[in-house]
């Protein structure tokens, strides 16, 4: 996938050249690096995959993303929770944030497909203690997914004792890439409306 490889600011400036761990192989024309951020700012679900004593894991969690500040992603959790304890601890993470947009279906079984729009991204966590940035991300993360709602009329604010509980992670994105389907089936006769067989896409 084209990437950007440039921690911190650079990521949300200028392109760097893609790596090997995240150039596109099959379908290069479907990168779409420049709608990166939206999509995670659309997406609800991370799936979290590291390695942590020679055993990978993937977990899927809520998270925060700011196009604003593109050079970091949020998780939280319980305090308690081994897999945040270990993406804190600064070991490399890799997140893939996907949104199914429809379900393609076509008249030969080969070219049945989906569209979609996902990244990938590659970074180190951190863990947040100071209380005054974790209320701003937990407010940003509460607005994002539900809309409209506003702290102090809508929900009271977290507790210190909610706060301590709570683990709040930083992912610093190193790097990322960005990859979308959309369009009809393509299989040799899905153009053909005399063919038998039908086609056309499921929209989700």
């Amino acid at each position: 996938m084209t990437a950007h490889s440039e921690p911190g600011p650079g990521l949300a400036g200028e392109s760097a050249c893609p790596t090997r761990r995240s150039r596109i192989r099959r379908h290069p024309e479907r990168d779409a690096i420049e709608r990166a951020a939206p999509i995670l700012s659309e997406g609800l679900v991370a799936h979290v995959g590291f390695v942590e004593d020679g055993q990978p894991f993937v977990i899927p969690l809520g998270y925060q993303f700011n196009p604003a500040e593109p050079d970091r992603l949020y998780l939280h959790g319980s305090t308690a929770s081994r897999a945040l304890q270990h993406v804190a601890s600064g070991a490399p993470v890799s997140i893939a944030v996907t949104l199914a947009d429809g379900l393609v279906y076509s008249r030969t079984a080969m070219y049945h497909s989906m569209n979609y729009r996902s990244v990938v991204l590659f970074g180190r966590g951190r863990r947040v203690t100071d209380p005054e940035m974790q209320l701003k991300v937990y407010r940003g993360m509460v607005s994002r997914y539900f809309p409209g709602r506003t702290a102090g009329r809508d929900y009271s604010e977290p507790t210190a004792e909610h706060l301590e509980a709570t683990l709040l992670v930083e992912v610093r994105i190193e790097e990322w890439s960005a990859k979308q389907r959309e369009g009809g089936p393509l299989g040799p006769t899905d153009a053909d409306r005399g063919a038998g067989g039908t086609c056309g896409v499921v929209r989700l």
